[in-house]
């Protein structure tokens, strides 16, 4: 038997297709992001909300979280893209969120890494170069706890679909630095 820590990485990672991504596969983030102040901040302007537990600190002290609270709908966003490079960078179109769930609250200067874990997937009966795949994913904090959790279900590209091609712009130009 194969581990993980025997098997190299691949030469070329152009993420998971349709075929790789099977009923019970967990896939975790290799990366954990911290959540900055900024990034609290400017999430919350560019959304235009304005509830001021986000961006008020001395609002923020008098609720029942002590401090500024990170806008939750960027917890959500963090925590899907997060999950993108295990599971849907080959995605062509979400089709649905669900049962989403905010179980712990998130402070600037927390961690997040993703986990993801397969439930299903079928070919599509429409579009033969993609299949439907419907993941739950849980947001996880430096801390242990969870944050977010939700299912999403997307559709994802087959490994020979037409759309799939490599974009790397190919050079014909001469390596310049010597070996």
């Amino acid at each position: 038997m194969t581990s993980a820590v025997d098997t190299p990485a691949p030469k070329e990672w152009r993420g998971r297709f349709f075929e790789d991504l099977q009923p019970g596969d967990v896939f975790r983030s290799r990366l954990g992001r911290t959540i900055s102040e900024a990034d609290n901040t400017w999430f919350t302007c560019l959304t235009m909300n304005t509830n001021q537990v986000h961006f008020n600190e001395p609002f923020a002290s008098g609720t029942r979280f002590g401090r500024l609270l990170v806008n939750s709908t960027l917890t959500l966003a963090l925590v899907t893209g997060l999950s993108v490079g295990d599971i849907s960078e080959n995605a062509t179109a979400n089709l649905s969120w669900t049962d989403v769930l905010l179980p712990n609250p998130v402070y600037v200067g927390d961690t997040i890494w993703s986990e993801s874990e397969i439930l299903a997937a079928r070919p599509s009966a429409s579009r033969p170069s993609v299949g439907l795949v419907t993941a739950r994913t849980r947001g996880v904090n430096q801390r242990a706890e969870v944050i977010a959790e939700f299912k999403r279900t997307f559709m994802v590209y087959r490994r020979r679909a037409p759309e799939v091609t490599d974009g790397f712009p190919v050079t014909a130009d001469a390596w310049r630095v010597q070996r």
